[in-house]
């Protein structure tokens, strides 16, 4: 059987071959049809996807690079499509816009910057999320470089009463939009 990607040993665990096939196939799909449509997926959908974990599956880890070239083809599709509907000054300023609102949030006082869990539930740890965030506030300000694999790549420890793990990545998505936006 031909393989789109290396798996794993039979008895580790990889992303179910199924699953990742069918989700490509309707990427190619997506992706062949006229730029102008809109369709069911999109960078960020190709972000957030997920696959079972079975035996004998495909290697996470080039399946996951795989998706991150495919999440930024497809928000280079977006831009110019955004573009040509909008208008350069329009989306650049609507980006900008957007800037703002995620440097607002990243520039609060460490331990305030994101919505903290009770005392019994675990989120994600303060202390590195808010060192990574002054990172991210640093490249917003024309600091030095960073890129969206960096973003999608970082990863936080887990700690009882930390900041909520959704909001925190609802943020760290939109860091990758932007990055996306002006590339």
């Amino acid at each position: 059987m031909n393989s789109t990607f290396p798996r794993v040993r039979r008895t580790q665990a990889g992303y179910n071959i199924e699953q990742v096939e069918d989700f490509l196939e309707e990427a190619r799909r997506a992706y062949g049809s006229d730029v102008q449509k809109v369709t069911g997926i999109d960078a960020q959908s190709i972000r957030r996807v997920s696959f079972e974990m079975t035996k004998g599956g495909y290697s996470p880890e080039h399946v996951d690079n795989a998706l991150d070239r495919l999440e930024d083809a497809f928000a280079k599709r977006e831009r110019e499509r955004a573009i040509g509907e909008e208008g350069e000054e329009d989306y650049f300023g609507r980006i900008q816009a957007e800037a703002v609102a995620v440097l607002e949030q990243l520039s609060k006082p460490n331990e305030e910057r994101f919505t903290r869990l009770g005392p019994f539930r675990k989120g994600y740890r303060i202390d590195q999320v808010d060192e990574f965030t002054e990172a991210i506030v640093s490249y917003l300000n024309d600091g030095p470089e960073m890129s969206p694999e960096q973003v999608r790549q970082k990863s936080f420890d887990a700690q009882r009463g930390g900041y909520d793990e959704d909001e925190v990545d609802d943020v760290l998505d939109r860091v990758i939009f932007l990055m996306q936006a002006v590339r």
